[in-house]
Formats: structure tokens, C-alpha cells, sequence
């Protein structure tokens, strides 16, 4: 699409028509010698006296010129543009951590399929939470994994397909068989130390309890609450089970409480299935969309034109000066030795 920068520039368009209506014309005196006899010795050399006054001569192509050489560069001064379709580009308005439980508990085959397959914990949370990433195309994510040790394995990226990757590599027991449930709350409060989103979401999916972290989980949740980090937990198992694979959901509730949070059930792959799904209708995505506009600047091709229209014009007045010369010296050899004895008077 074309247009002008400045269109209001036009109105210089006339701007020299109304010059010479409204202003005087220029005049200049000279002073001149008299000479009473001066008609004798013109006569007498066979040659006409100039005007008293003299008036520039001008031609029919040198008006238009003007006149379009004024127009082109009125159209230079008001910036034409060639202006492209707009570029969008969406910007995330949300950064959003999983932290997923890899202990050696989450090899405990106790999920089912919808074919009614029995499959690991840790097969079900990755196709359930793949589905969720796929579903986040507007977000940037960061995974972390934990188990006796926290460990972040994708920083916030939005290339969701490397988290993926990652994600479909990672196994139980990678990160050893205990669960540390604050050190993983404390690692995801260390990621968004270098996030300048305003919404700070983190998902944490575990099928125990705290197994003894450097920072209560409690304690924990006090500082994300302080960062202003939500924390949705999620978890999975049996909670009748026995000792440390005993799913705590009184503690789950009360790290999720502590930030604003909620905590869901996943004791089978529909329950799973299911806090996922609103955990993605809860933490809707947000973004914003950057439109962009590239321009091209055509100033110069109106001012370029000018240029080559007064040159070109010069150059012809130029050599039709120096034709005539040449034909006047080929027809008249004497006359300029002749009148350059004339004395010229203008007044």
C-alpha cells in the first residue's frame, strides 16, 4: 500500500502561482550613457539596438518543467511510502513451570489405558501432560523433574517440541527414588528469578510425599507466594498406600492454599485426564500481539526525476546554444568582430 507521510504538504502545490499573482515583479536599474548620435552609428553598422529594458526569455519547456519540477519535489517533501502487510508476532503474557515427580515409585504399574492396558505412573503423566503441552501454544514452558534431587531440564522456551523431546527421554527413577517436593518448588522459584512475566504458574505432579528436602515444602510455598508464583499440585496414587509412597493431600493442599493455588486427584488416568483439562480451562493463555509495519522510503524517486528533468533541460539548452553559435559564425564570420566594437547600452 502506498501513501504519504505528510500529505498536508501538497497544499505547497500552488504556492508558486500564488507568488506571482500577489508579488510585484523584480526589477533592476543600471546606469546608463546617453548618446544623442548612437542611432547614426548603429545605422551606419547595419544593426538594431536592443530594448531599453531587457526581459528574460523564456520557452514553452521551461515553464512545464517548472511547474513539474515544483510538483515532484513537494511530493519528495511529503514522504511517499510504500508500507507492507503488517508482521504479527504474539508475545507470551504467561510463564508456565511442570515440575513432574520421576521418583522410583512412579514405576508402580497402576494406570490404566483406555483399552484397558496396564501401564507405569510415569507412561501415564507423559502422555497426559505431552497433551497439555501441545494444548499451550501461547505459552512459554519450563520442565523440571525431581526425585531425591531437583533438576531443570528445558528452561522457559516456546519451543514446545523440544520440551517434547526432552519429556518422552525421562524416565522413573532418573532422579533417584526419594521425593523432594520443596527443593523442586525451591528450583522453580529460582527459574523465575530470570521470567519478567506478570502470571507465574507452576504445576507440580507428585505421587508422595516430602521425603526430607533442604526446604520444607511449606516454607517453600510462603516464598512463591512472595514471588507471586502460583502453585496448582497435582497428585497421583493411592492415598490409603503405606509410608512414603502415601500420597499427603492435606500437605499437597496446604502448599497449593498458600499460593492461591488448587490441588486435584489423580488416582487413575480419567482423574489424571481430568486435572489437566482444567488445569488448561483455569490458567487460560494469555498473550499479546505485536503488529509490525515495514516501510520503504520513496522520496528519492520524485527528487531523483527532478534531478534528471533540470539536467537533461540544461543540457539541451546548452547544445542548442552552442548549434546556433556554430551556425551564426558559419553565415556570418565578420559579425562578431564587427559588434564586439559596438559599444552595448542597456538601460
Amino acid at each position: 500500500m502506498y501513501r504519504l507521510e505528510y500529505p498536508w504538504l501538497l497544499a505547497l502545490l500552488p504556492l508558486p502561482i500564488l507568488v506571482y499573482w500577489l508579488l510585484p515583479p523584480y526589477k533592476e536599474e543600471q546606469d546608463s550613457v546617453r548618446l544623442t548620435f548612437f542611432n547614426f552609428i548603429s545605422s551606419a553598422l547595419g544593426l538594431t539596438p536592443a530594448p531599453g529594458a531587457v526581459v528574460p526569455r523564456t520557452n514553452w519547456l521551461q515553464k512545464i518543467l517548472s511547474a513539474v519540477c515544483w510538483a515532484l519535489i513537494v511530493t519528495a517533501l511529503a514522504r511517499p511510502q510504500f508500507v507492507e502487510p503488517p508482521i504479527q508476532k504474539i508475545q507470551p503474557g504467561r510463564d508456565l513451570m511442570l515440575a513432574l515427580d520421576i521418583s522410583q515409585s512412579m514405576e508402580t504399574p497402576d494406570f490404566f489405558t483406555s483399552e484397558h492396558r496396564r501401564i507405569r505412573r510415569v507412561d501415564a503423566v507423559k502422555q497426559v501432560v505431552s497433551d497439555f503441552i501441545r494444548r499451550r501454544k501461547n505459552d512459554r514452558i519450563g520442565l523440571i523433574v525431581f526425585g531425591q534431587a531437583a533438576y531443570p531440564v528445558a528452561p522457559f522456551t516456546l519451543d514446545h517440541d523440544a520440551c517434547l523431546k526432552i519429556l518422552g527421554q525421562t524416565d522413573a527413577g532418573m532422579a533417584g527414588p526419594q521425593t523432594m517436593i520443596g527443593d523442586a518448588i525451591g528450583l522453580a522459584i529460582k527459574q523465575f528469578n530470570a521470567s519478567d512475566a506478570k502470571e507465574r504458574v507452576l504445576i507440580l505432579l507428585t505421587d508422595g510425599n516430602d521425603t526430607g528436602s533442604r526446604v520444607p515444602p511449606q516454607r517453600a510455598a510462603e516464598i512463591a507466594k512472595q514471588n507471586n508464583i502460583t502453585v496448582h499440585v497435582v497428585g497421583i496414587g493411592d492415598p490409603h498406600a503405606k509410608g512414603e509412597d502415601k500420597v499427603d493431600y492435606a500437605a499437597l493442599g496446604s502448599i497449593a492454599q498458600a499460593t492461591g493455588g488448587q490441588v486435584f486427584h489423580g488416582e487413575n488416568s480419567t482423574e489424571l485426564e481430568r486435572a489437566y483439562a482444567t488445569l488448561d480451562q483455569i490458567t487460560p493463555q494469555k498473550f499479546k500481539t505485536l503488529s509490525y509495519q515495514p516501510k520503504r522510503e520513496l522520496f528519492t524517486v520524485p527528487l531523483a526525476a527532478a534531478l534528471v528533468l533540470l539536467t537533461g533541460y540544461h543540457l539541451l539548452m546548452l547544445l542548442v546554444s552552442l548549434g546556433i553559435r556554430l551556425f551564426t559564425h558559419g553565415d556570418h564570420p565578420n559579425e562578431e568582430a564587427t559588434t564586439s566594437s559596438v559599444l552595448k547600452v542597456r538601460v
